[in-house]
């Protein structure tokens, strides 16, 4: 059974004529998921990228997001100012194709988490082009409801004695108080 919900969504947009690939947020997400927090800064260890051909002033950032297994076999290609990038340019999923997105020293892939104690991730408040824009979004999605124990047991004892017996039984509980 599913039940519209209200979820609020957590994201970064990107206004990609405002990036000058200064990698500040490369910085700032390193500084900020270094062990301990702020004591070293290594753009290895970015939950995001910045994509750049400088000789067609073209910067693109990329966040980490899930990890996969295979790498895809979609291959598609996108024009943007008579500009060709494959459809790999634009994805933040961490595959085994591409060495973006894991860890210099135990290989782990690196999943950005929107620095969960910031109110703003680090990336966006070290942008100082304003490229970054960090939104929350209220969407309504179909999620699947959760049966809970309490249903679980009456779900069963309906299944076993039958939803009279079952309210008969309730009727009889209420009157004891």
């Amino acid at each position: 059974m599913a039940e519209t919900v209200k979820k609020i969504v957590k994201t970064i947009k990107v206004d990609l004529d405002k990036c000058n690939g200064c990698r500040g947020c490369e910085m700032a997400c390193s500084a900020y998921h270094a062990t301990p927090k702020y004591s070293s800064m290594n753009p290895a260890r970015s939950r995001i990228r910045v994509i750049m051909d400088p000789f067609n002033d073209e910067f693109v950032p990329i966040r980490a997001t899930d990890y996969t297994k295979a790498g895809c076999d979609g291959r598609r290609v996108y024009t943007i100012r008579e500009k060709e990038y494959s459809e790999c340019s634009f994805c933040g999923t961490i595959c085994p194709t591409r060495d973006l997105f894991f860890d210099p020293d135990s290989g782990l892939p690196l999943k950005c988490d929107l620095c969960e104690d910031e109110k703003v991730p680090l990336c966006v408040q070290a942008c100082p082009q304003g490229c970054l824009t960090y939104v929350e979004l209220e969407e309504e999605v179909e999620e699947e409801v959760k049966t809970s124990e309490m249903e679980l047991g009456l779900k069963s004892l309906v299944d076993k004695y039958g939803v009279q017996k079952l309210q008969d039984s309730f009727a009889r509980i209420a009157q004891k108080g």
